[in-house]
Formats: C-alpha cells, sequence, structure tokens
C-alpha cells in the first residue's frame, strides 16, 4: 500500500494523493534527486485485479507518446518504472504543471466570459495543430474540462494522455473504446477517431464553459447538442461552436487550423498561432458582470457619452436598465443631481448591471429611451416647471 512520504525509488516522494482509484492513483511527488527538489506528477497503475493487460498498454502508450512530445503547453515526460511493492506497480513521472483544472474553475461557479471562450478555444488548437501535425498523428481523444489546465501563467495546458492514439494503427486492428460520454463524439466509439473527433471533444467543452452544464445533460436533437438558448454569444461564435460539435465528422472543421482560421475570421483579426496573447483578443460581451462602480469590467468605446433617454426620464429609466440608484431622481433634494449624473453615467452603469445580448442590442434600447424622452420627458419638464412658475407666481 502507498503511503504519505513514501519514497520510489529512492528519488520520488510522495506528497499528495490527486485520485481516489487505489488501482490507478495519481500522486503530486518532490523528485528528490533535484536540487532544489521539484514538483512532478506520478501516475501509478497496479497491474493485476481489475487492470489488464489492455489497461497496462494503454499505460506504456501513454509513456512512449509523452517521451515523444515537446510542447510547452503539455507536460514534459521525465521517466517511467516499475516497483513490486505486494502489488506490481507501473510508474509514469510528468511535470507538474501549477494551476487550476477548468472542472474545478466550474464547480467553484466560475462564469467563463467570451474573450475567455475565445482565448481558450485558439490556444488548445494551437495544442491540437501541433498534435495532429505529427508523424503518425496524435489524438487525444479526452478532452474535457478536467484535462485542460488554467497555469498560474494564464496559459491553457493540455494533460492526461491516458486515452492517446496514434494513427499508425492498422485499418482493422483491434481497439479499446476510451473518451468520456457527452465529450467524445460516436464515430470515437466506433473505434473510427480521427483528428475531428478532437475538435468535437473540445467544442463539446466550450458548450460545459459556457453553460455550466455537462454536455450529456443538454437536450439533443438528432443527436446534436443544442445550446443555443442558454447563452449569450455573437453569432459567429455560436455558429463556429456549432459546426465543432457536428455529429457526423466530415460536416465539422477538417482540421485544428481550419478551426483557428474559422475563429479569426468571424473575430475580424489575426492571432499569432505560435504565441497567442490575451491583449490580443479584442473586447467582447460582458455585460452585466460588475456592480456600477466595479472598475475592473469594461464598457465598450462604442456605447460610452450622454444618454438622453436616463437624463429626460431619469424616474423611469432605471427599470428596464436596471439602475436602481437612479431611484434617487424621485427625491426633490438631489433629483435634478440625479438626472444629471444618470445622463452622464446611464450608459456606463446599464451596461454593468444587466446582461445584452449585444451591442447592437444595447444601442437600439437606448434609443427607444432617448425617443422616448424627447417626445414624454421634454414636454412633462416644461409642464412641471411651468406649475413651480405657476405657484410662485401666485405665493403659493
Amino acid at each position: 500500500m502507498l503511503q504519505l512520504e513514501q519514497v520510489l525509488r529512492d528519488r520520488y516522494q510522495l506528497k499528495q494523493k490527486l485520485s481516489s482509484n487505489p488501482r490507478r492513483q495519481t500522486w503530486l511527488a518532490d523528485d528528490l534527486a533535484m536540487s532544489p527538489p521539484q514538483p512532478v506528477i506520478v501516475k501509478l497503475l497496479a497491474f493485476g485485479g481489475e487492470v489488464q493487460w489492455e489497461d497496462l498498454r494503454l499505460f506504456e502508450r501513454e509513456a512512449q507518446v509523452l517521451k515523444q512530445l515537446d510542447h510547452c503547453r503539455i507536460p514534459k515526460y521525465c521517466d517511467y518504472f516499475h516497483i513490486d511493492e505486494r502489488s506490481l506497480w507501473f510508474g509514469l513521472v510528468q511535470e507538474y504543471i501549477p494551476g487550476i483544472s477548468l472542472k474545478e474553475l466550474l464547480v467553484q461557479g466560475k462564469r467563463f466570459t467570451e474573450p475567455e471562450i475565445r482565448q481558450i478555444a485558439v490556444e488548445i488548437l494551437n495544442i491540437l495543430q501541433f498534435l495532429h501535425q505529427l508523424n503518425p498523428a496524435v489524438l487525444h481523444r479526452d478532452i474535457k474540462p478536467s484535462n485542460l489546465i488554467w497555469g498560474e501563467d494564464e496559459c491553457i495546458y493540455l494533460v492526461d494522455f491516458g486515452a492517446v492514439q496514434d494513427r499508425a494503427a492498422t485499418e482493422g486492428a483491434t481497439f479499446t473504446v476510451v473518451g468520456t460520454y457527452g465529450y467524445a463524439p460516436m464515430e470515437q466509439f466506433g473505434g473510427r477517431a480521427v483528428p475531428a473527433s478532437d475538435l468535437y471533444a473540445l467544442g463539446a467543452t466550450l458548450v460545459h464553459l459556457l453553460t455550466g452544464t455537462a454536455p450529456a445533460d443538454l437536450p439533443q436533437r438528432n443527436l446534436r447538442i443544442c445550446f443555443e438558448n442558454q447563452v449569450s454569444l455573437s453569432p459567429s461564435l455560436v455558429n463556429w461552436l456549432g459546426k465543432l460539435i457536428e455529429p457526423a465528422p466530415e460536416e465539422r472543421f477538417k482540421s485544428a487550423a481550419e478551426a483557428i482560421s474559422a475563429l479569426e475570421y468571424g473575430m475580424g483579426m489575426t492571432l499569432n498561432r505560435r504565441v497567442v496573447r490575451r491583449e490580443l483578443i479584442p473586447f467582447e460581451n460582458n455585460s452585466g458582470q460588475g456592480n456600477l462602480f466595479d472598475p475592473v469590467v469594461s464598457v465598450p468605446d462604442e456605447i460610452k457619452g450622454w444618454n438622453w433617454g436616463a437624463f429626460l426620464l431619469s424616474g423611469f429609466w432605471p427599470f428596464t436598465n436596471h439602475v436602481w440608484l437612479g431611484l434617487l431622481s424621485w427625491v426633490p433634494q438631489v433629483g435634478w443631481l440625479m438626472a444629471i449624473a444618470m445622463g452622464a453615467k446611464g450608459n456606463e452603469w446599464a451596461w454593468k448591471s444587466r446582461r445584452w445580448n449585444s451591442i447592437e442590442q444595447f444601442k437600439a434600447h437606448q434609443r427607444g429611451w432617448a425617443i422616448a424622452g424627447i417626445l414624454l420627458g421634454i414636454p412633462i419638464s416644461l409642464m412641471m416647471w411651468l406649475l413651480v412658475f405657476f405657484f410662485i407666481a401666485h405665493g403659493f
């Protein structure tokens, strides 16, 4: 039985158990051969019992593939060994990536914005482009939130190559069904995985990040995941995601490079395909994600400016824009000051307080209020001032 602080091969000291399966264990360990000791991930497989030859074959293949991969967003291979300690254990040691999995972020209630989704998509696609262009091509076959790490360096890493397959396998050879239900496409369960299969898994993962619901729990129509009614996204991204999760592989993007190009075209920009920097991402819909005075939530430049609807109908405008501070417009002593503040800051406050489908919807909504303000607000204001002058003139 493996225990905390146990040292394997006089080198790897077990520090934290990361999985609960007694036959397939993953540990955070210290590599004592390094000075100072460096953290590593040790994956262990106990041969025998429920673990059969096919499981060991997959485990060894993961080690062989990782040993050949050299990519900055994939954990590096460190060591492979076996130990005989009551049970025969096989061990795979790989680089430790400090960070948190996207699954853990979902559990914590993380809300992924459209810019974050685009960034995650491009970073994973760059990794897949590297894997799929190898000779033979390498298919991950198990892309899902738990296998994607949001590193402390703000980059996305692809981990767990336990289901990996290279395309050198001859047609008609035996295969093992791998992948996770909801994320893996149908052709993969039939042993016919292709590069587009990894693209489907990516699409299903992104849908999970956007909706907060696992793809297997979302409604389906004709074997297709239906997510459109549960998200508020730009039409270009909705269409792009829809093509990723087409049930038929021939209807999806043919390659990661093609998917990147399509995403860039929808964004109206060109990204460096080798190094993707977060500051290159244009502003996207982040409405409804902060309070009025939250400086972290950015506001599109094109909606900033004077809001005539909020100024002329300051007592009514807050109800549809959810800027409840504006109700102070009804207080006589500060009402006129509040109206001026609403006119000057109303657009920014409304953007932060309420979720909007798009900038176009926001503009149309405020344009309607401006028209109402001109048609109703100005006459009402004139009548109120006339009443004030009337009462003053007659000594009331």
